[in-house]
């Protein structure tokens, strides 16, 4: 389970920890894949054995503040276990934290909010998609469950409780501390998510079952009751984070926990589309999500939304449902600058992610860390949903390409879902090392994939050809540490290591250039390959930092400080790479950085004109060209096949074969 950022800058892959206590042992039966309704030919990948195993009854009481829909005839209801260790060929079903044997009881709980939100839609969305009445009831049941963690009245109404024991006391102060705590005491990713549920079961059982759907939607008007008394109260407030202004008006101050909540708001509002109420919520959350969106082309973020407003150099995959969230409600509530940011985000960034070795965890702002299906799911659901919203038909190949992380496009080159179990392993290390756990996490954001490829038959035809990920050319990083360093520059390695507040110090240290002294560093690297410095920036003015080629041109200059407030961040200062304003000739050469004032140097990020990944397939070769340039280029065919070059759109722009490919200005090429 992921629910926040940590402050190592990190968030934990689902099912991560490795515990040693469980409940009791039992095996996720393995049946016939089956098949779709709408594609009665096809055998359908989404398979819910595994989540159904998962599944267990709960207790519930009425107890003070939480009760739930027909409590009295029905004390019982279903949520998710949190984790399930592999053992053997089964599975060992677990909660978070550590198990007092005393007791039964965790340090956390058996199971949690966010899990039981999103396992919710899972059974939801089955039901619409294949009419499986097991889906039906199960939903009826989870979102019961999750009801019952909502308070009903107090005040603290409207707010989740986030972990539940096994006999359905809840845990509002869990070991180790999730934050807000208790975790009822103010909004947080867990309501979020809960009006994501809840939005989408009021969608589904409206007609279905009119007096459930009463219940939902009296429940998401206790969810709203909530969220106006905190982000949406601040609607149209900007706070600053270090010298910029961003909405003050997101769930826990992040256009990630906020995306998921417009998911709920749009299945809403695409019911009731005159209550008001509802599409007000969705319209300020969105117009602040779309905020967080960054610029395009060769500059940091890379068209990226920026997930988080308390740092300007971060982006994670994990949560990444915003570019999915703006295009769906902008496709609904007509507004194409929603949809344009969405595309952005999808034509632009996902490429570079996908040639930067996959949907690391975090760009902290080197891509690093675990790949985890939460943030793989994000890829794919964001690019489809642009695609829906008038991107055009290269996101669908892209979308393809991107769930190919699910059949072996990882850094293992293994399968990490398992269409005869519906198991998803719970990540791929950056070494290659798998976790073969499969909590409710990975499994729900795996099966969410699934039936997005269910609906679309090509993108999955796409997607499960895919064997693996031969070579991959995207963002690196050279350690200013590893740099050639004039006399007066010292390595600095501060005390509480790596982490900074707001992002990672590659190397876990900077180097501290004073006026007059130089770094040089030797890249190798192919002609048009952008450098972007990574300059840990002071609060104030601290001079800037001259670069150019040695017995060449001049690069462009960073800035050392200057960022102003730090406002709401943790501490002052930015970790951002700062565009130069002229791409490296071809290597090999070195670049030289002089300083004018105090410099605290991290890293050359560098960017190539043409970024790629090049995939294996059942049919042969596919190779994604990622393009930054502002003009049309051409760059060597890594391998033969024939394509579409698209622009960041998606839109097309040209055929494409033989020995060089075209790669429109700021687009991707695709060959097969």
């Amino acid at each position: 389970m992921t629910t926040r950022r940590t402050f190592l800058g990190t968030c934990a892959a689902a099912g991560a920890v490795a515990l040693t206590t469980a409940a009791p042992t039992t095996a996720a039966p393995a049946t016939a894949v089956p098949r779709g309704r709408d594609h009665p030919g096809r055998p359908r990948l989404t398979n819910l054995d595994h989540l159904r195993f998962l599944l267990d009854d709960v207790p519930l009481v009425p107890s003070g503040t939480h009760t739930t829909y027909r409590i009295e005839e029905e004390p019982t209801a279903l949520a998710p276990w949190t984790y399930a260790d592999a053992d053997g060929a089964t599975f060992r079903r677990i909660g978070g934290g550590a198990l007092d044997p005393a007791t039964g009881y965790y340090s956390q709980g058996a199971f949690n909010a966010d899990d039981i939100a999103r396992a919710a839609v899972v059974l939801l969305r089955d039901w619409r998609a294949s009419g499986d009445e097991r889906s039906r009831d199960g939903a009826h049941e989870v979102l019961r469950a999750l009801a019952y963690l909502q308070n009903d009245s107090g005040p603290d109404a409207g707010r989740v409780v986030l972990w539940q024991q096994v006999d359905g006391s809840l845990n509002p102060s869990a070991e180790p501390v999730e934050l807000p705590d208790p975790s009822d005491s103010a909004e947080s990713y867990w309501l979020a998510r809960t009006v994501w549920a809840f939005g989408e079961g009021y969608a589904a059982f409206r007609r279905a079952d009119a007096e459930f759907a009463r219940f939902l939607l009296e429940r998401l008007h206790l969810c709203l009751d909530a969220l106006e008394a905190e982000s949406l109260s601040r609607y149209g407030q900007w706070v600053t984070s270090d010298g910029v202004d961003l909405p003050a008006w997101l769930v826990v101050g992040g256009a990630d926990a906020t995306a998921e909540a417009m998911l709920g708001l749009v299945a809403v509002a695409r019911e009731m589309p005159r209550e008001r109420r509802f599409t007000r919520a969705l319209d300020r959350y969105a117009e602040g999500v779309a905020a967080m969106g960054g610029a395009s082309g060769a500059a940091w973020p890379f068209g990226a939304v920026l997930p988080w407003t308390g740092a300007l150099g971060f982006w994670h995959a994990w949560g990444g449902a915003a570019p999915e969230a703006l295009a769906s409600a902008g496709r609904t509530r007509r507004r194409r600058d929603w949809v344009r940011a969405a595309i952005a985000d999808a034509g632009t960034f996902t490429p570079l992610v996908l040639a930067s070795g996959g949907p690391h965890n975090a760009w902290t702002p080197v891509p690093g860390e675990a790949q985890i299906a939460y943030g793989a799911h994000g890829r794919v659901a964001g690019v489809l949903a642009a695609a829906d919203a008038g991107g055009g038909p290269g996101l669908d190949v892209l979308a393809g390409l991107a769930a190919g992380w699910f059949f072996g496009a990882n850094t293992a080159g293994v399968r990490v879902y398992d269409p005869a179990t519906g198991v998803t392993f719970d990540g791929v290390e950056t070494d290659g090392r798998v976790n073969r756990n499969s909590g409710a996490e990975s499994t729900i954001h795996g099966l969410l994939a699934m039936m997005l490829l269910d609906d679309r038959p090509e993108v999955a035809e796409l997607a499960t050809s895919v064997t693996g990920l031969v070579a991959h050319d995207g963002v690196s990083a050279v350690d200013a540490e590893s740099a050639r360093l004039s006399a007066g520059c010292t390595i600095v390695r501060p005390a509480t290591g790596a982490w900074t507040g707001e992002g990672n110090l590659t190397g876990g240290g900077y180097v501290h250039v004073p006026a007059g002294e130089w770094v040089e560093f030797d890249v190798d690297a192919p002609a048009g390959t952008w450098a972007l410095p990574i300059v840990w920036r002071t609060r104030e003015d601290a001079g800037s930092a001259r670069w150019e080629i040695v017995g060449g041109r001049r690069l462009g200059e960073t800035l050392n400080g200057g960022t102003g407030d730090a406002g709401l961040t943790e501490v002052e200062g930015s970790l951002v790479p700062q565009l130069l304003g002229r791409p490296l000739p071809a290597g090999p050469l070195t670049v030289r950085v002089t300083s004018d004032g105090d410099l605290r140097l991290d890293a050359l990020l560098l960017r190539p004109a043409v970024a790629t990944a090049h995939y294996a397939t059942t049919s042969g070769d596919a190779v994604l060209y990622a393009g930054s340039t502002e003009r049309a280029t051409t760059t060597p065919a890594l391998a033969a096949g024939r394509g579409w070059a698209y622009d960041a759109d998606g839109d097309r722009r040209g055929r494409v074969s033989g020995d060089r490919v075209r790669v429109a200005a700021g687009g991707f090429t695709i060959t097969r």
